[in-house]
């Protein structure tokens, strides 16, 4: 069941991560799990949810302006952005990459194959095991200050960076 606003983020929900340590996208390191109800303890964290990376919507239209906002986004107290998707934590780490993150920003690619995030607590896409498009932001008290999902994946309205940083 998809989470709300003044749900309380869960325990348990993990992450595939491979860190940013380089910035070839041919090269990666060794993925390991990324305790999120942990990590994201007395953060204030914006958890982005799409399709597919490389996919022409996610690339083209969602991730971009995350990206672009992102001071916008620490002005408002957002600690870290975490895009993920069902791709695995590779191809997560090169996405990353070819969009020039690096490996101490506060925007995280990760792989939602560990605890099937949103497939549990978020939306699916319809599309197979695809993870739907949304984005939800988890206050540092541990609740869920917003919590929208697309109509239709091909869409970035109430997901996309500027819906977010309106509501923040």
């Amino acid at each position: 069941m998809p989470l709300k606003v003044g749900d309380k983020f869960p325990e348990g929900v993990k992450f595939d991560f491979a860190p940013i340590t380089d910035p070839d996208p041919t090269s990666c390191g060794r993925p390991s799990e990324y305790d999120a109800s942990k990590e994201f303890a007395n953060k204030k964290i914006v958890l982005v949810s799409v399709p597919g990376a490389f996919t022409p919507g996610c690339q083209a239209f969602h991730i971009p302006p995350y990206l672009q906002n992102a001071s916008k986004l620490a002005e408002k107290g957002v600690d870290e952005v975490v895009i993920i998707a069902s791709n695995d934590a590779f191809v997560m780490n090169a996405w990353g990459k070819v969009n020039g993150v690096k490996g101490d920003d506060k925007v995280k690619f990760m792989s939602d194959t560990k605890t099937k995030f949103s497939e549990t607590h978020g939306w699916q896409a319809g599309m197979g095991d695809r993870n739907g498009r949304w984005a939800m932001v988890i206050e540092k008290d541990g609740k869920i200050s917003y919590s929208e999902v697309e109509k239709s994946p091909g869409e970035v309205t109430v997901s996309g960076a500027e819906a977010v940083l309106s509501k923040l």
